[in-house]
């Protein structure tokens, strides 16, 4: 069965992160919070598209849905000072 962590993991061995969080218990649905500098100058369809690359074919074969919120440093940084 997939993991949470199973996922984080592979996000980070192919994506340079500040932050991974990926949370989903039922080991089909998950939803994941991921920090990257390598999303700046991309828009939202970029910037999953580099974590689905990250995930290959596990996204395809095993991972039945992923919800995520990609977003800069800086995004990440302003979002944490307005809560």
């Amino acid at each position: 069965m997939i993991t949470s962590a199973y996922i984080k993991q592979h996000i980070e061995e192919s994506l340079p992160c500040e932050l991974v969080r990926v949370e989903g218990d039922d080991g089909q649905h998950f939803q994941a919070i991921i920090v990257s500098a390598e999303f700046r100058d991309k828009n939202m369809i970029q910037q999953h598209q580099l974590v689905y690359s990250a995930l290959g074919d596990k996204m395809k074969e095993k991972i039945h849905a992923l919800s995520m919120k990609t977003l800069t440093p800086e995004q990440w940084s302003t979002s944490q000072a307005s809560s």
